[in-house]
């Protein structure tokens, strides 16, 4: 069986540079990589991205007011088959630093004059996946997350949802990351690697 080829980008709303986060998201890439699709990453600790200050200006023929690095990434969000949206859990939800990315997804939405369950405009046609870690892993730790996840991203701006991994047990905030103790990682790496391969079979 031959799957084809996707474009897929991961955006990482934080985590140390080597953390339980970062060591899941390597073990996805790894997987979708193995099994031949293109993926780059974008670290939201470092490029600087602002939230959506409601504006409107991008509703009236401008471009976002924003000075920062969402426009550079426009061309690869428009290019990618797949967004893979990383996070630790902060407060009990995905990072500011990734909210603040999805807020201005709200600058590439088109008029749409006849929008789906009660949307206002159209957006870029993907999939999505959620990916995040946790020290906790009590049955409600991400219920919240998971819950915005699937109202903004796949309820809302309308992406295909191609499931989650949620990593909960990852060892104590103020110790080193503990994931490679779990089965997390393995999860990961099938997870990617496996991710179009059930839709190429059908």
């Amino acid at each position: 069986m031959v799957i084809r080829m996707r474009n897929i980008l991961v955006i990482t709303g934080g985590g140390r540079r080597n953390g339980n986060t970062a060591q899941l998201v390597d073990a996805f890439v790894h997987g979708a990589e193995d099994a031949g699709h293109h993926v780059e990453r974008i670290s939201l600790m470092e490029t600087e991205i602002k939230g959506c200050i409601g504006c409107n200006a991008c509703r009236h023929g401008s471009s976002c007011v924003q000075k920062d690095g969402f426009t550079e990434l426009i061309p690869q969000i428009e290019k990618a088959d797949l967004l893979v949206f990383a996070s630790p859990l902060y407060y009990w939800t995905i990072s500011a630093r990734l909210k603040a990315f999805i807020e201005r997804f709200y600058c590439i939405a088109e008029e749409d004059p006849a929008p789906p369950f009660g949307r206002y405009e159209k957006y870029p046609e993907k999939d999505c996946v959620l990916l995040m870690t946790s020290a906790d892993d009590l049955f409600w730790t991400f219920e919240q997350a998971v819950s915005y996840y699937r109202f903004t991203l796949v309820n809302y701006i309308g992406f295909h949802d191609k499931g989650m991994l949620l990593a909960g047990g990852c060892g104590s905030t103020n110790g080193k990351p503990q994931i490679e103790k779990t089965a997390h990682l393995q999860r990961a790496y099938a997870f990617g690697k496996n991710i179009y391969q059930e839709q190429e079979e059908a």
